[in-house]
């Protein structure tokens, strides 16, 4: 957070002038400097050469930018008013000019280093621009040491270390830049791309036909789009029309560069240098191949078309189908629609009579969409004819005849096509495209469009299916959550009537035997001494009272958790509650063993409910039979009776078999219940023993 912050302070800052402060008063004197050195350099440079008259020219422009800079409280404007400083020092007088000519590289590279913002962020750009002025300096002494004919070396490889040591790290800030700080460094670019493609425009033509007569004059003077380019960048109403601007001038200079270098390729490479009279003819064939350039996108899809009418008459292309399928399968268009618009399209660009789409799954095909519009058909495939269709590619009517058949009824002599729409091996449906018998047949290339087009068609009805799967998947998903959190609730809801029920079972039951035992215990305690007759009367009385408060505490504890379930298992406790039971009862408990306590609990109150309700609904003459038994990695079971039964799909379950199924899904299981009337009732449980062993 605190780094999103001052990132945002910092970007802030960036885009809002700086106040005026004293360093805004220091600016303000350098950039008047400028300005008054670029006069005097322009003063000096009257009488002289074309080149001085330029870089006069030059210093001027880059004194009046710094001036606008630094008026509008641009921080890049004091390092701009002392490069004109500088400029205008080495042309107005001779003995600074090697100091000023080994310094502006070094005043370039701090102008790059310091982008966007002005400042120079990081000890290694600091470093950078130190190590530069120090190099610039050394380079100046070095060519005014060599006076009067100074060697250009040491300058070159100062406007090379500048380009290099400046330039990658504003390459690497401007990937990281956003905002106005990225404009400004994309108006920069912009001007570097300018200023190069009229350097090797002016320089390519010199070559071929030595024109212009100074080409190094005329790329000197296009670096006046530097200055402009940072004056426009401080401009609020130009500053974000850069993006466009640009992109359109990478492209016009990489296809300038294009059209030079081949022509330099091609005329002095392959040929020679033309002559006097040839230049002329040589300059109009350079436009000439410019303009053709630059035209050749805005009409080559008129042409296009115009070619597709001439060849097809009033049809499209074939593959113009594939590309208008694919197109629309990023808009949202429902399946049939989009089926639809293709059978439209590849009627109207084929020549067709008809086009039709057949889907299905599982051997079955139907005829789902047609144009123009068909009654609905069907035919059945056996699994090897499936297998036949799905391996086959486009075929015709003979083919179709041996294996699709069942597509040709009223049809069998018509020259049509049958591409099977087919995914991963599998058999998703058919294109089947029909002309008159009496038209041209499908050439090549059409067969090729079908083949294609039937292949995307696969594709996308393998991703509705996916679609589909996947929905279905999510209902399935709410619905067993939804499903899950009734359940939860009425698992809470049971468990509080069962405390409850407990609690007054106690209260009732044991809680009453254990006071009147109370009672008589102080009872027999007064009459001890005074009538001890009726004191071991009582004590007998005791006894069969105390016999009775154990029998209520187990049947208490038996509702609970019988302790014969805990002890012995499910067939022992299952052959107790057999024997409590109202209903003739059978118990099948053979070979089962002893399982985790949640999990008997489960099967043995269940059986018990469904016991109850045998005994409630089944009839006085109904038997009851129990099994349990594991079978393929589950443990299952079953209380069948042969009572009166009900209808479950009208009657529905009560909240006993609601409990059951609430019971068995808590630990993985699944209840189903069959019955009918006068067919009695049947309650299977099935519990997967992996799901409880992985608990």
């Amino acid at each position: 957070m605190t780094t999103t912050i001052e990132h945002a302070r910092a970007q802030t800052h960036a885009e809002q002038p700086a106040p005026p402060d004293r360093a805004g008063g220091l600016a303000s004197l350098v950039a008047i400097g400028a300005v008054a050195l670029a006069g005097v350099a322009v003063w000096r440079s009257v009488g002289g050469g074309s080149l001085e008259a330029l870089a006069a020219g030059l210093d001027v422009v880059w004194a009046l930018v710094a001036g606008v800079l630094v008026a509008r409280g641009e921080r890049h404007g004091i390092l701009v008013a002392g490069g004109a400083a500088l400029g205008a020092l080495g042309i107005a007088f001779d003995s600074v000019a090697p100091f000023a000519a080994g310094l502006l590289p070094a005043t370039a590279a701090h102008l790059l280093l310091s982008m966007p913002d002005g400042r120079l962020t990081g000890t290694g750009r600091r470093v950078s621009a130190g190590i530069l002025y120090a190099a610039g300096i050394a380079a100046g002494a070095w060519m005014w040491s060599a006076r009067p004919n100074p060697p250009l070396w040491p300058l070159v490889g100062m406007i090379v270390a500048a380009a290099v040591v400046g330039g990658l790290p504003a390459l690497a800030k401007f990937r990281t830049a956003s905002g106005t700080g990225r404009k400004r460094i994309e108006w920069l670019s912009w001007a570097v791309v300018v200023g190069a493609g009229i350097a090797v425009v002016a320089g390519g033509i010199h070559a071929l036909v030595d024109w212009p007569r100074r080409a190094d004059l005329v790329a000197a003077g296009a670096t006046v789009v530097l200055p402009l380019s940072l004056l426009a960048a401080s401009s609020g109403r130009l500053r974000h029309s850069i993006d466009r601007v640009l992109a359109a001038t990478i492209s016009l200079a990489g296809l300038t560069v294009v059209v030079i270098g081949v022509y330099l390729a091609i005329v002095l490479g392959l040929g020679r240098v033309p002559r006097h009279n040839e230049r002329t003819l040589l300059v109009l064939s350079m436009a000439a191949a410019a303009v053709a350039a630059v035209i050749y996108l805005p009409t080559h899809s008129r042409l296009k078309a115009f070619a597709t009418r001439i060849v097809y008459g009033e049809r499209q292309a074939p593959d113009d189908v594939i590309r208008n399928f694919g197109s629309r399968l990023s808009r949202a268009i429902p399946l049939d629609e989009l089926l639809l618009q293709m059978t439209e399209s590849l009627r109207k660009t084929l020549g067709l009579s008809s086009a039709e789409v057949w889907r299905g799954s599982g051997g079955t095909l139907e005829r789902s969409i047609s144009d123009p519009e068909l009654p609905p058909a069907k035919t059945t495939l056996t699994g090897q004819e499936e297998q036949t269709v799905a391996r086959a590619g486009v075929s015709g009517p003979a083919w179709a005849k041996v294996w699709l058949s069942g597509i040709l009824a009223g049809r069998e002599d018509a020259n049509l096509r049958v591409a099977p729409i087919t995914h991963s091996g599998e058999l998703l449906g058919l294109v089947v495209v029909e002309r008159p018998p009496d038209s041209e047949p499908f050439d090549t290339e059409e067969e090729t469009t079908l083949a294609d087009l039937a292949r995307q068609v696969g594709l996308t009805l393998h991703n509705v299916r996916l679609d589909s799967a996947l929905q279905e998947s999510l209902d399935e998903v709410r619905r067993q959550a939804h499903a899950l959190q009734e359940s939860r609730a009425r698992v809470v809801a049971a468990g509080d009537r069962e405390r409850r029920r407990i609690e007054r079972n106690l209260h009732d039951g044991a809680q009453q035997h254990l006071v009147a035992l109370a009672v008589k215990v102080r009872l027999v305690r007064q009459l001890a001494d005074r009538d001890a007759a009726r004191a071991t009367s009582m004590l007998e009385e005791l006894a069969s009272d105390v016999e009775e408060a154990l029998q209520e505490l187990r049947d208490l504890a038996h509702g609970i958790y019988p302790p014969l379930l805990a002890d012995k298992g499910l067939p022992e406790a299952l052959a107790s509650a057999a024997r409590r039971s109202p209903l003739p009862m059978t118990v099948d408990a053979a070979g089962v063993g002893r399982y985790p306590a949640d999990l008997e609990a489960a099967v043995y109150f269940c059986c018990l409910e469904a016991l109850q309700n045998a005994g409630k609904y089944a009839g006085e003459d109904a038997t009851v039979a129990v099994r349990v038994w594991e079978e393929a990695g589950g443990l299952l079971f079953e209380v069948a009776d042969d009572g009166a039964g009900f209808d479950v799909q009208h009657r529905g379950v009560g909240s006993g078999f609601t409990g059951m199924s609430d019971r068995l899904g808590s630990i993985g299981g699944t209840l189903r219940i069959e019955s009918a009337p006068g067919r009695g009732t049947k309650v299977r449980g099935t519990i997967p023993l992996e799901v409880e062993a992985a608990r």
